[in-house]
């Protein structure tokens, strides 16, 4: 065990992957603002869909998000060169990870891996090469790692990656009509629209998706089969990239190959005049039980998070219980109606109560098919109206779903006063109404 953690080998990869990762962290927090996304998620909505829990977490009043991101950015860039190291990208995580917790209107499980490689990357000795710490002090200056710094980091790629596939073993992928649902929205694309919607481009897309999240980590593990798995890997990600535009992921996603490549390869490319380092001592730490202790419950939650679905009652797909810090990527496409109604209790009539006026475009489009920001969005209208002289508000949805290429269903009971509902995380929603037979299925596929 001592010689499999704890035997130092070159550091080359995790010395590369800072510097890219550092450049892809700047870009996503000065690209927030550019692209007009802190905007639209955090500046321009009256108030944000919270993580359930942390409702303290709010945005910053006036321009003043705009300065957060770009401190974040400017954090990215010293990770990228490696000064104080340590304390920028724990700001950076800390930030990052206040920004993912405060809103989920944008969710992105991109998002979610990005946080959790900001914290690892806290704790991992990434700056004693290549770095102005490392030039700046000689101290902390070293060309080798501990091997337990390489493994979390596959690790935590290899989780990501197997459950992505896992996800998609159900019949909307098997039968390719979630990716062709997915690809007609991008008719209207230059050069390829055309392409997209053909039937044989469908069914490459929904088992290349499958086949190379299950094996692409294996595939670049090992040696043989190393760089036509990383040849495919940039095709994967480039195309991702274009066709679906989501952001930093798939660049972050072509970098992990520094995390496989042999150090001798890595360093000849990239580092010429930097000494390999070859002599594999074995250097056993005091912080060794800490270690074990902390990274064995991580990789236990890891683990575990994505497979809690299975013990709530019901789909996932129809719920939305345990979807979120599940890997469970493109896999679905959904559509909402939404009437809300309130009353005083004691009242007879409820009335319509126009909830838009609360809730930017995007938020519009996101709440009228997820239970949890059904119940946010319950909880702040009896908020405001109580605030506004009313007494003891009811607050009633009536919420009818489109999964994929199914028919429309009701998903909640309107006859629940949603607003006095607890939330459980590890339950089941009562005031969620069973989903009825094949409803991710056209008629004619049940």
């Amino acid at each position: 065990m001592n010689r499999f953690l704890f035997k130092h080998i070159d550091n080359t990869g995790l010395v590369l992957w800072r510097v890219v990762f550092g450049a892809l962290i700047a870009i996503e927090g000065f690209g927030a603002i550019a692209s007009g996304w802190v905007r639209r998620t955090l500046v321009e909505p009256k108030f944000t869909f919270n993580f359930i829990g942390f409702e303290f977490l709010q945005p910053l009043p006036g321009d003043l998000m705009y300065w957060y991101f770009a401190l974040m950015g400017t954090f990215g860039v010293l990770v990228m060169l490696g000064y104080k190291y340590r304390f920028s990208m724990f700001c950076y995580a800390l930030m990052w990870s206040c920004v993912y917790l405060m809103q989920k209107s944008s969710y992105n499980n991109h998002y979610y891996l990005m946080m959790l490689l900001c914290w690892l990357m806290v704790f991992l000795p990434a700056n004693r090469w290549f770095s102005i710490d490392a030039r700046q002090n000689s101290e902390i200056k070293s060309p080798s790692m501990p091997r337990w710094v390489l493994l979390i980091l596959i690790l935590q790629v290899w989780i990501v990656y197997t459950y992505g596939s896992i996800a998609k073993w159900y019949p909307g992928w098997f039968d390719a009509s979630v990716p062709a649902l997915f690809m007609k929205s991008k008719s209207d694309y230059w050069l390829v629209g055309g392409l997209l919607q053909e039937n044989w481009v469908h069914w490459c897309i929904a088992y290349v998706g499958i086949l190379f999240d299950l094996l692409i980590v294996p595939l670049l593990l090992w040696k043989r089969t190393r760089l036509a798995a990383f040849i495919v890997s940039i095709f994967f990600h480039l195309f991702n990239s274009i066709i679906f535009q989501i952001g930093i992921f798939p660049y972050m996603s072509m970098a992990f190959a520094f995390f496989f490549f042999s150090s001798e390869i890595l360093q000849k490319r990239f580092l010429p005049k930097k000494k390999l380092y070859t002599k594999g001592e074995v250097i056993v730490p005091n912080y060794k039980p800490a270690l074990l202790t902390i990274f064995s419950i991580y990789f236990i939650i890891q683990i575990g998070l994505p497979l809690r679905h299975w013990f709530f009652k019901d789909d996932v797909l129809w719920t939305e219980e345990g979807h979120r810090l599940s890997w469970r990527m493109m896999l679905r496409s959904k559509a909402g109606s939404l009437t809300v109604s309130i009353k005083e209790k004691g009242d007879t009539e409820k009335k319509r109560y126009n909830y838009n006026l609360l809730l930017s475009k995007k938020q519009q489009r996101s709440v009228k098919s997820k239970p949890d920001m059904l119940w946010q969005l319950a909880q702040r209208i009896k908020q405001i109206e109580e605030k506004n002289g009313k007494k003891d508000v009811e607050v009633y949805m009536d919420s009818y779903i489109r999964v994929n290429t199914g028919r429309y269903n009701q998903l909640t009971n309107p006859e629940i006063d949603i607003a006095a509902q607890p939330w459980h995380h590890f339950k089941h929603t009562d005031w969620i109404l069973p989903s009825p037979d094949g409803f991710a299925r056209k008629k004619n596929n049940l």
